[in-house]
C-alpha cells in the first residue's frame, strides 16, 4: 500500500516497500490546465514543458553527478532517466527516473529529486502534477506526493533520497521554485542537504 506523503514528512523506504528495496523509480506526471475557448466551446490547453531532474550529493554536499534531459544517464550508470516529455500529455507517469540504489557510488550521500517548467509557465496552468517513488521490480507505489498546488513557481524540489544508519529513507520536500532548469534551484536545494 502506498503512502500519500505531506510536505517535509520522512520515511524510510524499506519499511513502507515492505523489504529491502534494491531499484527504485520515481515517476513525475502533470496534465496542463485546459482554457475555455468562446461561450466554453474549444477548450483547449497549452503544453507544459516540466522537466525531472535528479542530483546526486557527496558527504561535503557538493554536486557529484546530474540526470536530466540533457544527460539521462549518470557516468556511473546507477541513474537513468527516461527521456523528455514536453507536453504532459497521456495518462501515467510522463517522465521516470530510476534509481539502482545497490549502485549508487559509497561517495553518495543524497539524490534530489526536482522538477522544471522549461518552457517556463507557472505551476498556475498545471494541473494533476504529481510525483511517486515505485519499487523498480514489481512497479508497486510506495510512495506518492501531489504537486499540484498551483501559483507563480516556476519549479519545485519534489523529494530526496539519502541514506541513514545504513537504510536509504525518503525527505518529501515538496518547495517552490523558480527556474527554467535545475541548476537555477541548486542554491535553495543546497538548504536541505
Amino acid at each position: 500500500m502506498s503512502v500519500n506523503l505531506s510536505k517535509g514528512q520522512k520515511i524510510s523506504l524499506d519499511k513502507e516497500a515492505g523489504g529491502a528495496l534494491s531499484q527504485v523509480t520515481m515517476g513525475l506526471g502533470w496534465d496542463s490546465v485546459k482554457s475555455k475557448g468562446f461561450l466554453g466551446f474549444g477548450s483547449k490547453s497549452a503544453d507544459i514543458d516540466l522537466d525531472a531532474s535528479c542530483l546526486l550529493f557527496d558527504e561535503a554536499n557538493k554536486p557529484v553527478d546530474t540526470v536530466w534531459f540533457r544527460q539521462l544517464k549518470s557516468r556511473d550508470g546507477s541513474v537513468v532517466h527516461s527521456g523528455d516529455n514536453r507536453t504532459g500529455a497521456g495518462d501515467g507517469d510522463d517522465e521516470q527516473v530510476t534509481v539502482n540504489l545497490q549502485q549508487v557510488p559509497a561517495n553518495v550521500k543524497s539524490i534530489v529529486f526536482t522538477v522544471n517548467s522549461f518552457t517556463g509557465q507557472s505551476f498556475a496552468q498545471v494541473q494533476n502534477a504529481y510525483c511517486r517513488l515505485l519499487n523498480a521490480k514489481d512497479g508497486k507505489e510506495v510512495a506518492r506526493f501531489d504537486l499540484s498546488v498551483q501559483g507563480s513557481h516556476s519549479a519545485q524540489i519534489m523529494a530526496k533520497l539519502y541514506r541513514h544508519n545504513g537504510e536509504w529513507k525518503m525527505h518529501a520536500i515538496g518547495e517552490n521554485g523558480t527556474g527554467r532548469t535545475f541548476d537555477e534551484l541548486l542554491p535553495q536545494v543546497a538548504q536541505h542537504l
